[in-house]
C-alpha cells in the first residue's frame, strides 16, 4: 500500500482508491480526460485494482454494468467533466432499474470555474436525478489529516450505499483544481504535504476498513407482514411464478424455490430469464410453456389460480400478464428489495424476504409439518413429471381427467406442449429465427454465461428455451428494456469469466458497435450469435406493421450493413452460419479467448408469419 504524495490531488485520489480496494473493489473502468487525471493515475498505479481504459463513455458504462452483474460487487466508473458524465446516463438508469451496484466517480471543475464560460463544464449536481441510491459532491482536495479522514469515511458510505438497502448506483462528484498531472505544488502547499507525511500512518489510517461485499445470505431478514403458511398449505390452486432474476448463487436460489414448491405442491412457472429452467433436475414441478398454454382460452380458464407467489420481476410474457390481470388472484411478491414490483396493481402483498428465507419459514412452521406429515427428505423424493417423453394418448388422458389435481393438470399440459415444440423444431431444417433459442438450450456447454439482447431474443427465450440441467447462466438488461449498451454489457459479463455468448439482433448490435473497441481488454472469450434480419423484427409482431408507409422506414429501420466488413474494421473474427449443424459445432466447445461473430441471416417477414401461425397452435389440442 502506498499513498502518492506528489501533490494534493494525488494524495486525495490514492486515499480514495486505497479505501475502495480495502472495501472490495477489484475493477475500475476509466474513460480518458484531463480533469479526471488524478483518479486515473491512482487506479492505474494500484496493485489490487484492475484499471481498464475505455474510449466511449456510454460503452464504458455498460461494460462496467456487465462486470458488476457477473461479479455481484460494485464496479467503479470514472470520467472527466462535462458531457462525458452525461453519456453514463442510460447505464445508470439500467443499473437502478435492475439493481446492479455501480460507483460512478465524475471529475468536475472547481466551483470558481462553473457558470463562467469555462470549457468542459456543465452542471453535474445530481446529474442523474433520482436514479442513484445516493449522491454527494466531495470537498475540494486538501492535504490535511482531518479532510482525508472525512474523505475516507465518505467513500465508505458511498460504497455501502451501492449495496444497501438494495444494490444500485451511487454518484460521487469530485472537483479538482490544477495541477491535474503529477506535478509539484507551490512551496506553501509542499510544506503542508511534508507535515502530512509525518502525521499520516497508512496502516493505522486504514485499519478500521473491513471488506464490504455481497454474501449469499444478503437481504432483509424480517417481513412487516406474516407469511400466511397455513393458508398457502391449504390452498389446492396455488401457483409460483419466477420472473427475470440474476442471483449470484443460482443453484442455491433454484434449490430454495424447489423446496418451497415441494412443500406447497405448487407448479412453478419459470421465466427463461431466471435460472430455473437450467436447473430443471431440482424442480419436478417446473412449467416452461405457460405462454403457449395460456393462448388456449379454455386451458387458461381451467388453470386459473387462487393464490400466486411471485419471485423477482414480472415475467416478459404478455399472455401471462393479461391472464393474471383478468383472473385477479391473491398475490404475494417475495423480494428483499423495497420497490413496487406489481405493474398490474392487483391484490398484492410484498414480503421482503429472500427465497431461502421464505423456504426456511415454511420449513420451520408447525403447520407445514402437520400438513405434510413427512420429513423434508421424503418430500424431496416426490415427483410428478417424468423426463420428457411422448405424452399419453388422448383416450388415456381423458380417463384420468377427473382425478387430476391442479398441480397434475399443469404438469401434464407442460409435458404435451414441450413435446409438441420439440417435434416441431426437430423437423425444421431452414434457418428459422425462433429455433435458435431452442437450439441454444440444448447445445451450449454447461454453465455458459449467456447475455440475451432485448426485443425478439428475450421473447424467443421465454417461448422456446427448453428446461435442462446445463446450469446455463442467463444475463440481461431488463431494468429499462432498452437496446443501449448490449455489446458492451455482454463483454463485461465475459471478462474474466467462463467463455460467454451474446444472443442479439442486428439493430441492438449496431447500436453499440463501439463496444468492439473493448476487444483489446477482454480477458476471456465472447461469441456473438447475431440474428441478422436487416431490421427490427419485433415490430412485425405489432399492429403498426399493417401500415405501410411508414412501417418499413421508421419502425423496421433496415440498416443493410455488411457485418463481415464491419467486423474486419474492428479486427473481429466473423463467420456466416448456413446450417444448424455448423451452428451446433461452433457453439460447443467455445473458444477461450477473443471476440467472434457468428452471423445467422434470417427473413424477418417469414419469421413473423411463422410465429403468428404457430404460437397459438402448440397448445391447441392439449387435454388435461
Amino acid at each position: 500500500m502506498a499513498i502518492d504524495f506528489t501533490n494534493t490531488n494525488l494524495i486525495w485520489s490514492s486515499v480514495i482508491v486505497e479505501t475502495l480496494q480495502r472495501l472490495g473493489l477489484t475493477t475500475a473502468v476509466v474513460c480518458p480526460g484531463s480533469r479526471s487525471a488524478p483518479l486515473a493515475i491512482a487506479v492505474a498505479k494500484s496493485a489490487h485494482v484492475e484499471a481498464i481504459p475505455v474510449l466511449d463513455e456510454r460503452s464504458a458504462a455498460f461494460f462496467a454494468l456487465g462486470l458488476a452483474r457477473q461479479s455481484g460487487r460494485p464496479t467503479a466508473l470514472i470520467c472527466s467533466s462535462g458531457t462525458a458524465a452525461a453519456n453514463f446516463y442510460p447505464a445508470v438508469i439500467e443499473a437502478r432499474e435492475s439493481r446492479v451496484p455501480l460507483l460512478v466517480l465524475t471529475a468536475d471543475r472547481p466551483p470558481e470555474l462553473r457558470n463562467c464560460n469555462a470549457g468542459q463544464a456543465i452542471d453535474q449536481q445530481k446529474l442523474y436525478g433520482n436514479y442513484p441510491n445516493w449522491y454527494t459532491e466531495l470537498a475540494l482536495p486538501e492535504a490535511t489529516l482531518q479532510l482525508l479522514s472525512y474523505l475516507r469515511q465518505t467513500i465508505i458510505q458511498a460504497w455501502q450505499r451501492t449495496l444497501w438497502p438494495v444494490p444500485g448506483v451511487v454518484h460521487v462528484n469530485l472537483p479538482f483544481r490544477d495541477p491535474l498531472a503529477p506535478l509539484p505544488e507551490p512551496p506553501h502547499v509542499e510544506a503542508q504535504i511534508k507535515a502530512l507525511i509525518s502525521q499520516l500512518h497508512p496502516e493505522e489510517f486504514f485499519a478500521a476498513i473491513e471488506p464490504c461485499i455481497p454474501s449469499s445470505n444478503s437481504g432483509v431478514s424480517f417481513s412487516p407482514y406474516p407469511v400466511p403458511s397455513q393458508s398457502w398449505l391449504q390452498c389446492d390452486r396455488g401457483l409460483i411464478i419466477v420472473g427475470p432474476v440474476q442471483p449470484q448463487h443460482p443453484a442455491d436460489y433454484c434449490a430454495a424455490i424447489a423446496r418451497i414448491a415441494r412443500l406447497l405442491r405448487y407448479p412453478v412457472l419459470a421465466e427463461a430469464l431466471s435460472p430455473l429452467r437450467n436447473y430443471a433436475h431440482l424442480n419436478p414441478y417446473l412449467i416452461s410453456t405457460y405462454d403457449l398454454l395460456l393462448r388456449n382460452h379454455s386451458l387458461a380458464s381451467a388453470l386459473a389460480p387462487e393464490v400466486v407467489i411471485r419471485f423477482g420481476d414480472m415475467p416478459t410474457s404478455k399472455e401471462l400478464r393479461s391472464w393474471l390481470e383478468a383472473v385477479q388472484p391473491r398475490q404475494w411478491i417475495v423480494d428483499p428489495g423495497d420497490r413496487n414490483l406489481d405493474p398490474l396493481h392487483g391484490k398484492t402483498t410484498h414480503l421482503p424476504l429472500t427465497a431461502a428465507q421464505l423456504a426456511q419459514v415454511l420449513l420451520d412452521a408447525d403447520t407445514t409439518r402437520q400438513r405434510v406429515g413427512v420429513t423434508e427428505a421424503a418430500i424431496a423424493s416426490f415427483t410428478i413429471v417424468p423426463a420428457l417423453s411422448a405424452p399419453e394418448s388422448p383416450a388415456a388422458m381423458l380417463s384420468r381427467r377427473s382425478t387430476l389435481s391442479y398441480l397434475d393438470k399443469w404438469c401434464r399440459a407442460e409435458l404435451q406442449v414441450r413435446h409438441q415444440v420439440e417435434q416441431t423444431f426437430i423437423s425444421i431444417d431452414w434457418l428459422l429465427e425462433a429455433k435458435i433459442a431452442w437450439l441454444l438450450s440444448r447445445q451450449l456447454p454447461p454453465e455458459t454465461p449467456l447475455f440475451i439482447a432485448n426485443s425478439t431474443p428475450v421473447r424467443d427465450m421465454e417461448w422456446f428455451w427448453q428446461p435442462g440441467s446445463l446450469a446455463v447462466r442467463p444475463f440481461f438488461n431488463r431494468g429499462a428494456n432498452g437496446i443501449d449498451g448490449t455489446l458492451s454489457t455482454a463483454i463485461g459479463i465475459a471478462h474474466r469469466n467462463q467463455s460467454a455468448v451474446l444472443l442479439t439482433g442486428d439493430l441492438a448490435l449496431l447500436h453499440d458497435t463501439n463496444g468492439f473497441l473493448l476487444r483489446r481488454h477482454i480477458v476471456g472469450h465472447l461469441t456473438i450469435l447475431l440474428i441478422n434480419n436487416d431490421g427490427g423484427g419485433i415490430f412485425k409482431m405489432l399492429p403498426i406493421s399493417q401500415f405501410e408507409p411508414p412501417f418499413e422506414q421508421f419502425f423496421a429501420t433496415p440498416q443493410s450493413v455488411n457485418v463481415a466488413e464491419l467486423c474486419a474494421a474492428y479486427g473481429i473474427e466473423h463467420e456466416m452460419i448456413t446450417s444448424w449443424q455448423q451452428l451446433g459445432q461452433r457453439l460447443n466447445p467455445l473458444p477461450q479467448t477473443g471476440i467472434r461473430v457468428l452471423e445467422v441471416q434470417t427473413d424477418r417477414r417469414a419469421d413473423a408469419h411463422w410465429r403468428k401461425k404457430h404460437l397459438p397452435s402448440f397448445a391447441q389440442h392439449v387435454l388435461i
